[in-house]
């Protein structure tokens, strides 16, 4: 039983197949409506409505969040473990994500890891311009941990210019401290 169920993941989180899903599902509710059961069409075409939804944003990656945000890393981590083959399951933001939640968990622990999956996530793109802004000051902090200060004010600069609402200012006034003993 548990062999089939990891064959399940495996199998069922594919992207293409979310698709093929609710178009099956927008054919069976169609079916409904022609059949005069229109509540019964419009259950089933909300049923569709989800796996679009999971389409555009992986339900794996949403719970990885939420247990980032109660601080819990091996939770956040074993979610992330269920996307076997990032590239082919996720679209292209997704895997984006998926490697900035690489990336912010083992800059705890391993940063040549950590600033390797920062850089992907931040050439695949990220969907919101503070997420953005967090993985750049991310790349400087490893930047300038690793002596490269140049580097590190050139990622500083592009990391205020996306941070609008200024919410990672506190953050990079540290970091220019820090800069200036280097």
């Amino acid at each position: 039983m548990l062999i089939i169920k990891k064959e399940l993941y495996s199998i069922m989180f594919n992207k293409n197949i979310k698709l093929v899903l609710a178009a099956l599902i927008t054919i069976w509710s169609v079916y409904e409506f022609t059949q005069g059961h229109i509540m019964n069409g419009i259950s089933i075409l909300l049923l569709a409505g989800i796996f679009i939804l999971f389409y555009f944003k992986n339900e794996f990656i949403l719970l990885a969040f939420l247990q980032l945000r109660k601080q819990n890393f091996e939770g956040a981590k074993k979610w992330l473990t269920y996307i076997k083959n990032p590239s082919s399951a996720l679209i292209q933001k997704q895997e984006g994500y998926y490697n900035y939640l690489h990336g912010i968990m083992l800059s705890q622990t391993n940063i040549t890891q950590a600033e390797k999956f920062l850089k992907k996530a931040v050439k695949l793109g990220l969907a919101m311009d503070h997420d953005l802004a967090m993985a750049k000051l991310q790349l400087a902090g490893i930047a300038m941990t690793k002596r490269r200060k140049r580097e590190a004010t050139n990622l500083m600069a592009e990391a205020k210019k996306l941070d609008k609402h200024g919410m990672l200012k506190e953050q990079m006034q540290m970091m220019k401290k820090q800069m200036k003993k280097i």
